[in-house]
């Protein structure tokens, strides 16, 4: 255990670093801890060494560990976000859990979420996961597709949109995804011209173990990190 409250403390102290070279203050960029396979005691020590936000892939392994934290020690003030796929009948039991849901990548998936939260009288924040590095098969919306796919989402009153989501592709060459995040960056941007109401670019979430870095650089201002901070 302490491993991981060592390795938190390098992994903050590169983010820092990162955003000072991207013209930045080191408080602008918000690490997500993810704990996906991570045990109790795992996530107990990271909230002691000061992370502030879990972020779980799987709403079912969330949940037994939300109510396991939730009965413990901790005192720690800090936030669940879902940063995996969520499957449309999972929603239900995803809303009470999560404060933000980076993944969102279909509008049938927006529309669920919008009936469930009106449901139980919640408006839940969102991102937009948008598919940058074009590979086929994996999650995410067509970049060229995001400005009709947000027009279309507005008719939608219990969701609220606060920015975008990518993943990079694994590669050992953290540069060789510097066009993905730049592409979200250049997005977010033009997103934000368009004034779209109830639609605040506030997020954007990119960047893993291997490639937080140059993601920092390139604007992200959520990273989510697992294995720099838990190990393989």
């Amino acid at each position: 255990m302490k491993q991981i409250a060592e390795n938190f403390a390098k992994v903050t102290e590169r983010i820092a670093l990162a955003a000072n070279r991207s013209g930045r203050s080191p408080d602008s960029v918000e690490l997500v801890a993810v704990t996906k396979g991570v045990s109790i005691a795992g996530i107990e020590t990271v909230l002691e060494a000061g992370a502030d936000i879990i972020g779980e892939n799987r709403v079912q392994e969330a949940r037994q560990k939300y109510e396991k934290i939730n009965s413990s020690d901790v005192t720690q003030l800090f936030e669940w976000h879902l940063i995996g796929h969520l499957q449309r009948n999972k929603v239900k039991s995803a809303l009470p859990l999560f404060s933000l849901i980076h993944s969102v990548d279909s509008l049938r998936l927006l529309k669920e979420i919008s009936r469930r939260s009106e449901g139980i009288e919640k408006c839940t924040d969102i991102l937009l996961q948008v598919n940058t590095t074009g590979e086929t098969g994996k999650f995410g919306i067509v970049p060229e597709n995001i400005l009709n796919f947000i027009e279309t989402s507005l008719t939608y009153p219990n969701v609220r949109i606060l920015g975008f989501m990518t993943m990079g592709k694994l590669s050992e060459t953290p540069d060789e995804n510097r066009p993905a995040f730049e592409l979200l960056r250049n997005l977010a941007e033009r997103v934000k011209t368009q004034n779209y109401p109830d639609v605040s670019i506030k997020y954007l979430s990119m960047g893993m173990s291997n490639d937080y870095e140059v993601a920092i650089e390139e604007g992200a201002n959520l990273v989510r990190i697992g294995r720099a901070i838990f190990g393989q």
